[in-house]
């Protein structure tokens, strides 16, 4: 990712530990790791609660292990949202952590950028923030960009929202996410495992679920379930990150209960779906998954030769009768296109 980059970008030597079954940070290979490199030991980076949606338990301990071995501790703040009113990053050992306010404060994704966001530290490492001498801004050090604020016009976006919430509605916000990710996961383990969770069986704020058995018994991949969600009117969650041929479903607290049971009520149909694979009632390699998403022109043809009919294509549920939504495309060769790239941009030449 982007963390490990911008430390390869300044000079420094990246060492990744591993991982236990848990999803959590394998700590006595990161013993064995501040050992081996503890004369030039800067720091170590987590994700907390972890990308794989797990809150791990021993992160006071790991915090304690970094800074006996003269190192700091950076937390990626890309799941604060999982924390915001309920935990503080400097409570449990972390000394610096940037907050992507598109993630957790309300600021849309995209929009052309820049990214923006605050990087909290600290007492000891304020001296070290960077300075802005034309714009005024007192610092140990010289500029990292030429707009001290950033993207500032953003920012009034996440003061408005944050003044908005207050701190009950930020914490409710945060709750709300955790519970309907545990919701999610516990409604779907009977059809779709959830891969990591902590001891007690919960989540953090997403769940991962493990679609890598279907392979086998069907021949169908997350991304045939992902694409098979268009047809029930969803954009499909995080596909094969972090862990290849699973889904990762992040609720967030903007979901209605409504539309999560609509998801599940999805989720769930289509598992159905794969049990008649996994029947041989249809072939794997024709059948509603693989030919996902479904357009209206590819239905109203006068032949029809698929194993499945016109109605289970389209409307595997009742309710999308009342609500349907139609991909403008159907299922794109995506290696294809990845070996096959084209500039659609208009000819320089159009603009003489």
């Amino acid at each position: 990712g982007t963390n490990p980059a911008s430390a390869q970008m300044v000079g420094m030597q990246v060492v990744v530990t591993a991982c236990d079954a848990s999803g959590n940070v394998d700590m006595a290979d990161l013993r064995a790791k501040c050992e081996q490199h503890s004369d030039n030991l800067a720091c170590v980076m987590i994700t907390y609660p972890s990308t794989h949606g797990v809150f791990e338990t021993q992160v006071k301990e790991l915090c304690a292990l970094i800074h006996q071995h003269g190192g700091r501790v950076y937390v990626d703040g890309a799941n604060m949202n999982a924390l915001v009113g309920v935990a503080a990053p400097g409570e449990f050992g972390g000394d610096v952590s940037h907050l992507n306010l598109h993630k957790t404060f309300c600021i849309p994704h995209g929009g052309g950028g820049p990214g923006v966001g605050p990087v909290c530290v600290v007492q000891d490492l304020v001296p070290y923030l960077p300075g802005h001498a034309s714009a005024g801004v007192a610092g140990g050090v010289g500029a990292v960009s030429a707009a001290p604020l950033g993207n500032a016009a953003v920012l009034p976006i996440s003061w408005m929202y944050i003044r908005m919430m207050g701190a009950d509605g930020l914490k409710a916000a945060t709750e709300t996410a955790i519970l309907s990710a545990n919701y999610i996961s516990a409604r779907l383990k009977a059809h779709y495992p959830t891969l990591y969770a902590s001891a007690n069986g919960h989540v953090a704020h997403e769940c991962i679920l493990d679609l890598r058995g279907l392979k086998d018994t069907s021949g169908v991949m997350a991304e045939d379930v992902a694409k098979r969600l268009i047809d029930y009117g969803f954009h499909a969650p995080t596909l094969s990150f972090p862990v290849p041929n699973t889904l990762m479903v992040e609720p967030t607290e903007s979901e209605t209960l409504v539309e999560i049971d609509r998801f599940i009520d999805a989720m769930i149909a289509i598992r159905q779906e794969i049990a008649e694979i996994e029947a041989g009632r249809w072939p794997q390699d024709d059948n509603p998954l693989k030919n996902a998403p479904h357009t209206a022109e590819s239905l109203l043809g006068a032949e029809w030769t698929r194993p499945y009919t016109r109605e289970a294509a389209a409307f595997p549920v009742a309710a999308l009768r009342q609500a349907k939504y139609w991909a403008p495309v159907g299922r794109v060769d995506n290696v294809w296109g990845d070996r096959n790239l084209f500039c659609s941009c208009v000819p320089v030449s159009d603009y003489a």
